[in-house]
This record gives structure tokens, sequence and C-alpha cells, in this order.
């Protein structure tokens, strides 16, 4: 343990957000995110488990350490956006996103929040730095987010 870092970020998670780069990007999946097999792509080359915790809640611990590139990405933090079909279903705006605005917005105000089409979002996983996969069990609670450099 460390005083100062959140308790429900392991070493793991501390090494590959200290190992990435500026513009590199970390995934963080919810539950049925298809973690396993999109993490043997990525750089790190292996999942990181979070389970029981949300991604918000991982999210925020990860807000305190971790810069997003504000200056040269459009979207530093995106989710991936509600498929055609769920639309069609009646699926609006999934409530988790206000949570990952709410996190953004208190180290960022002016950012906003992107959308990624669904396979352009496992697309660029698949080129990640890392993935994390949480214990999110709300819908579309993935979040893909780009480092920024340290000041």
């Amino acid at each position: 343990m460390l005083n100062g870092i959140s308790k429900i970020l392991t070493g793991d998670m501390l090494k590959v957000l200290s190992d990435m780069g500026h513009g590199d990007v970390l995934i963080l999946g919810d539950a049925n995110f298809p973690g396993e097999a999109i993490a043997k792509t990525t750089s790190y080359g292996k999942l990181i488990r979070c389970p029981g915790i949300s991604t918000a809640d991982i999210y925020e611990a990860i807000s305190e350490l971790f810069p997003l590139d504000v200056a040269y990405t459009e979207f530093p933090a995106a989710v991936m956006e509600v498929t055609a079909s769920d639309r069609l279903k009646g699926m609006t705006d999934p409530a988790v996103w206000k949570d990952f605005e709410k996190v953004l917005h208190k180290n960022y105000p002016e950012a906003s929040l992107g959308r990624i089409d669904r396979f352009d979002f496992y697309d660029k996983s698949k080129k990640a730095y890392a993935v994390i996969v949480t214990g999110e069990e709300r819908p579309y609670g993935n979040l893909l987010l780009v480092k920024g450099c340290v000041l």
C-alpha cells in the first residue's frame, strides 16, 4: 500500500500507468468486454482484472494520477457508441456515461466525451497499451483514455 494512492489501484495497474507514454491508449472495459482476447494484442500483452469495481470508480482513481491528452487529441476520453440496433430498441445514452463525464469534467471542464463506433472501439482497443476489465455491469460501461504529458 502507498499513501495518497487509491487502494483499488493494484501494482499491475500502477506499473502500466507509469510505463505508458504520451499518446498511449488505456482501455477500461466493462464486465462484458472481450478483454482476454483483446489484451493479448496490446503492448502490455495481458489482461488486468478489477472485478467488483465499477468502471467509473476505476476511472476516478486513475484520474488522480493519469493526465489526459487534451492538448493534442480531440477526444482523449471516449466511450463505445450505442449500436443502431440498441437505439431501435429504445436505448438512450447509458447512465454510466454521466459518471464518466463527471470524472472527466472534474479535471478537464472543457473536455467532451467522445463516441466511437462499436467495432472501431474494438479495433482501437487491440492497438492500446493495456486493457483493464472492471466489474461494471451497466451496458456500454467501456472507456478509452489517451495519456497526455505529465507536467
